[in-house]
């Protein structure tokens, strides 16, 4: 039923057809729409569309008067060729024995001559043909004239004619249409392409500009379906893929309007984007390009649409300068073996631009040449028989074939084992359009080039695209090759290094921003960042911030100056107490040594050569032992030495007291062995403070981060402050607390309280490695005012004063200090 409703709906087209229906058996054409067109009688016919002409006339549009045909304009010598190939390949398969035996292929023609209303009567006359009569069967099956249409060469011609024919499930199959709408399967249900979906060659587009790094370009689109939806899928595909942003984006007027292109080259003129994107046909290239020459701008870099990355009429010496370098996607390349000598045996009258008898008047009037018969198209070189570069001619042939596939197909089910209600096939005679589309949309075959053609659920074929390049010759020819070089960069903003961070500017596009530098402890490691990201902490952004490097490390070092010296000072003191042991034990028996408790003072020594190495244990870097081991050994070696203090204090005192009446019987409780008890006892006393401290909360090394944020200062932590403090306390329960009859060790120990007094604020208030510093320092200064104080002047009479060194002298110093106590 739907091949004799499409015959009736044609018959009654009455604004495109000029026809009527009747009530008869029978449709009549009331005046016939005259069309150029060319046919081939066969079995089954194949309608095809093609651009034979670029433009048309309508010399009379009124409708007061008896409207006037239109008028075909500018012979297109490539659309020429694609509709001479599709007569090919329908030879091609008629001679063939294994597709569609014992059946004839047919065409039907036409030409659309550039002009949407003589494409769409042109699809109608050949979907209804174009028959005085249409004579109805008795059982109402007459299927239409064709059975599928090639076409058409535009995408909104063919949107016009599938939303009509689609209607009727009638089969097209377009060679040239890309627009991505026509993808739409429920709008278009029986459209198919043998070219890929401008939705593939957008995408192809952007990864092309991610490639060269293109983030800032402008786009041309015509106006029209094809262009308007390209510049929809540009404008949701660029920020989605993150391929960049548009510049600007500009509409290609149709009329080719002067105002209207010198607006739109002015903006690409003064634009910072310099790369053009331009997805328009040749007409509407020229018509820029003229407008680009005359406003002179060069040093774009040109992105060409399938449309013009092949078109010769573009390569001149006149737009080469301009076009040079440019990059297009081009439609798959093919081969088809036996075209060009089909090309051939064409009349050759636009070739050789003669006419054959009988020739037009006018023709004749005009000096116009005849043609002889004996022009020979192998010895003229003209883009007509040149068949090295096959694309939208490819499309055509693979376009014939899938149709011939699908009818193949259709022909070859076996009764009772068919896709349709009832497991029926379909036949010649009872062949419905939308039965053509079920086998058309799942025909698979290789070309003889090699390429497998087949639809998905859409329509599209596998997309397969050729780059291109122009390439502009020394010696003044023009290639297109495949891509060969990397032209100039184009960009709104250049971008921003690793380092750095991309911060968009008010008002502008995406691509527009500025770089800014990454803070503190934070980098960006690649270009185009968007945020910095923070080092983990124990590193520190580097200088540039693109890396994040360790943390310098702070402690007080053996190799730093201050390290250098509270190092030289504490061997100094160390040595200096050797040397101290020494002569006192070399002069042991000399009344001086022996009258200054000489056992308390070798001991006082060591005690005071254990306070100075102890100090070296805050030097270098922390680790857990020398964290243990500094506060316990200082604080023991001070305990000792203070305790040897406290007992020649004690030992002062109790001498004094027995020189006085009823004094004597306090000497016996300072015997030798009671003077090494109470040290020991004293001492142990700090031991096991200390056992304490380190077994329940040990001093540990620690990564100090909150002092300097670019360093990390290693540190002992005291774990515990309170035994901290104990440990100090202790140490200053032990200071004598009478010095009257003492001078020197009252100077020692004015000294050493003064030192520890100031050593609190000090250490408190002082950060990192100062404060092991302040720390040493303490037990330096301290140790050498006990040594220098106590044994300073022992050491200048023993060694420069040897006459002073006599049992007299003593006692003369003793009977002195007597009488200096009895007087106060």
């Amino acid at each position: 039923m739907p091949g004799i409703i499409l015959n009736h709906f044609f018959c009654s087209f009455l604004f495109l057809s000029g026809v009527t229906s009747s009530l008869s058996a029978s449709c009549q054409l009331r005046k016939e729409f005259i069309l150029n067109s060319l046919h081939r009688a066969g079995d089954v016919v194949l309608g095809g569309l093609f651009e034979v002409h670029y433009t048309a006339m309508f010399p009379n549009r009124s409708f007061t008067s008896e409207p006037q045909q239109p008028v075909c304009l500018g012979f297109d010598t490539l659309g020429f060729r694609h509709a001479s190939t599709m007569a090919f390949a329908v030879d091609e398969i008629n001679s063939r024995s294994d597709l569609l035996p014992n059946i004839t292929l047919g065409y039907s023609l036409y030409d659309n001559c550039g002009a949407l209303v003589i494409g769409l009567s042109s699809a109608l006359a050949a979907a209804g043909g174009q028959e005085p009569q249409y004579v109805l069967e008795q059982k109402c099956t007459a299927p239409p004239s064709v059975v599928a249409i090639v076409g058409d060469h535009y995408s909104t011609f063919s949107i016009a004619i599938s939303d009509i024919l689609g209607l009727y499930r009638m089969p097209i199959v377009s060679y040239f249409a890309t627009c991505s709408c026509l993808s739409n399967r429920p709008k278009f249900p029986s459209f198919f392409r043998t070219i890929p979906s401008d939705t593939f060659q957008v995408r192809s587009m952007i990864q092309i500009l991610k490639h060269f790094g293109w983030t800032w370009v402008g786009l041309l689109v015509s106006d029209d379906d094809y262009g308007l939806h390209v510049a929809q899928s540009f404008w949701s595909d660029l920020p989605e893929f993150g391929a960049g942003c548009l510049a600007y984006t500009e509409i290609l007027p149709w009329d080719s309007d002067p105002e209207e292109l010198r607006r739109i080259v002015l903006v690409m003129k003064t634009s910072t984007a310099r790369v053009v994107i331009a997805f328009a046909h040749e007409i509407h290239m020229i018509n820029l390009l003229d407008e680009v020459v005359r406003q002179n701008v060069t040093r774009l870099q040109w992105m060409a649409s399938e449309t013009w990355t092949t078109a010769t009429v573009l390569q001149t010496p006149h737009f080469i300068p301009y076009l040079a370098g440019t990059i297009g996607i081009a439609i798959r390349q093919g081969e088809i073996p036996g075209l060009r000598d089909f090309l051939l045996n064409i009349r050759p009258e636009h070739t050789f631009e003669c006419k054959f008898a009988p020739a037009p008047a006018e023709w004749v009037e005009a000096g116009g040449a005849l043609c002889t018969g004996h022009e020979d198209l192998q010895k003229a070189d003209t883009e007509f028989v040149d068949v090295s570069n096959l694309r939208p001619e490819y499309n055509v042939y693979k376009a014939v074939y899938a149709l011939a596939h699908a009818l193949d197909d259709l022909l070859c089910c076996e009764p009772g084992m068919g896709p349709f209600p009832g497991r029926s096939c379909a036949t010649l005679h009872t062949l419905e359009p939308w039965q053509l589309v079920h086998y058309l949309q799942n025909i698979q075959f290789s070309t003889s080039f090699g390429d497998e053609v087949s639809f998905d659920k859409n329509g599209n074929v596998l997309p397969i695209y050729d780059i291109m390049n122009w390439k502009w010759l020394p010696n003044g020819q023009i290639v297109v090759q495949n891509i060969g070089e990397v032209p100039p960069q184009s960009v709104c903003s250049e971008n921003c290094p690793a380092g750095t961070r991309m911060a968009r500017q008010r008002g502008q596009p995406v691509c527009c921003f500025d770089c800014i530098l990454c803070s503190e402890g934070t980098i960006s490691n690649s270009t185009d960042s968007m945020e910095c990201s923070m080092c983990p902490e124990d590193f520190w952004s580097s200088p540039g911030r693109d890396q994040c490097v360790p943390k310098k490390t702070e402690f007080l070092s053996y190799h730093e100056p201050l390290g250098i010296c509270l190092t030289t000072a504490s061997l100094l003191g160390a040595f200096i107490c050797s040397i101290v042991l020494g002569i006192f034990t070399y002069y042991r028996s000399t009344p001086l040594v022996r009258a200054n408790n000489s056992e308390m003072s070798f001991l006082l020594l060591v005690s005071l050569k254990l306070c100075f190495l102890c100090s070296l244990l805050f030097i270098g870097r922390p680790r857990l032992w020398t964290c243990q081991l500094r506060h316990a050994a200082f604080g023991i070696s001070f305990v000792l030495c203070v305790s040897c203090i406290l007992v020649k204090t004690m030992v002062v005192l109790a001498v004094f007291k027995a020189s006085k009446p009823g004094g004597g019987a306090t000497l016996k409780w300072f015997g030798a062995l009671q003077q090494r008890g109470t040290v020991f006892v004293l001492t142990c006393i700090q031991v096991v403070i200390c056992i304490i401290w380190l077994v329940m909360a040990s001093p540990t090394p620690y990564k100090n981060t909150q002092y300097h944020s670019d360093k990390i200062v290693f540190e002992c932590v005291v774990g515990s402050s309170t035994w901290f403090i104990v440990l100090l306390s202790y140490i200053g329960l032990n200071l004598p607390d009478n010095f009257n009859e003492a001078k020197l060790i009252t100077f020692s120990m004015l000294i050493f309280c003064a030192v520890w007094v100031a050593f609190v604020p000090a250490y408190v208030n002082s950060p990192g490695k100062y404060a092991d510093a302040v720390e040493v320092f303490a037990i330096l200064a301290s140790s050498f005012g006990l040594l220098v104080a106590l044994f300073g002047p022992k050491c200048y009479i023993i060694l420069l004063r040897p006459e002073r060194n006599t049992k007299k002298n003593m006692l003369n110093q003793n009977i002195n200090k007597q009488t200096r106590s009895l007087t106060h």
